[in-house]
């Protein structure tokens, strides 16, 4: 029983966020999907070797997994850390046109821990306004 609550701790919460953002969905799709993008806001240099994708920070680098994509409209990672631990977290970059308004939402999945949901909120609220300012949005 000691060992089920302990696996239960460590299991990571999938959450959602929407950031409504001034851009076309093409534009946007770029700056989502293609290193040269994803660097622009992601992180500080992004490289990919077919669906291997690796993440530069200052000091430390992850790889990712494309695990899908459609064109113009999102793409799906996992970290490859992840995988070899056999998880199936995945995060995701959707975009999402309301039919109305004609508003465009960068919709984001990800997981993380339990504790550490709102410092992990607060890091995508720090990219996506990074990414707004590298299109012109902000």
């Amino acid at each position: 029983m000691a060992y089920q609550q302990l696996y239960d701790m460590s299991e990571k919460t999938k959450y959602e966020l929407e950031f409504v953002v001034q851009s076309s969905p093409q534009l946007l799709y770029q700056y989502i999907s293609t290193p040269s993008g994803l660097s622009e806001w992601f992180a500080d240099n992004v490289n990919s070797r077919g669906e291997l994708f690796t993440f530069i920070w200052d000091d430390s680098e992850e790889e990712a997994k494309l695990l899908s994509r459609k064109s113009g409209e999102r793409i799906k990672f996992r970290w490859v850390e992840d995988e070899e631990e056999g998880n199936d977290y995945f995060f995701e970059l959707r975009i999402q046109v309301d039919e109305i308004t004609k508003d465009v939402s960068l919709m984001i999945t990800d997981y993380s821990e339990e504790d550490e949901i709102s410092e992990s909120k607060m890091l995508w609220d720090n990219m996506i306004s990074n990414l707004k300012q590298v299109l012109g949005s902000a």
